[in-house]
């Protein structure tokens, strides 16, 4: 055989070897891209999907699209704190990320200025807060509605002989 036909043929194999590998990977790949694991949607936000009972819980956490945990977190309070300490922590993270009222000094040349409030962060603040209001003012209200009768109770007096 001679040299430049070996070479050829070595070039060929070499193709095919690396053509069905990457047709491998490919389908791999398409694979991946289609499997979910059980429990994770890719549309679930805070647990929103799993949240199906009729409960008051979880139609508040559908309607806020927030547990009210992760409500919680994002305002560093506890179950137990009071709502003036929930507003405190609001009051802060909300100024916090709220655009500044004066102009910022100018950076120096050739450098872009960094941001020192965040839109996204602010409205994360204020739907915390809207969540566990709602969860407070349903609350209340469960308190302050009156206990439904007993069901085992006679509804007309016995017969009187």
């Amino acid at each position: 055989m001679s040299s430049p036909k070996v070479l050829v043929q070595i070039a060929i194999a070499g193709a095919r070897i690396l053509g069905r590998a990457f047709a491998a990977a490919g389908k791999q790949a398409v694979q991946n891209a289609k499997y979910r694991p059980p429990g994770a949607g890719a549309t679930d936000v805070a647990g929103v999907g799993n949240a199906t009972s009729g409960s008051l819980t979880d139609r508040l956490t559908r309607e806020h699209r927030m547990t009210a945990d992760e409500a919680r977190l994002i305002l560093n309070v506890k179950r137990e704190d009071t709502v003036e300490r929930i507003v405190q922590n609001y009051e802060h993270l909300f100024k916090q990320n709220a655009p500044a009222e004066k102009a910022p000094a100018k950076p120096a040349q050739g450098k872009a200025p960094l941001p020192t409030h965040s839109h996204y962060l602010q409205s994360k603040v204020v739907r915390a807060k809207e969540r566990l209001e709602a969860e407070l003012k349903e609350g209340l209200a469960e308190e302050a509605a009156p206990p439904p009768p007993p069901s085992d109770a006679p509804t007309t007096p016995p017969p009187s002989s």
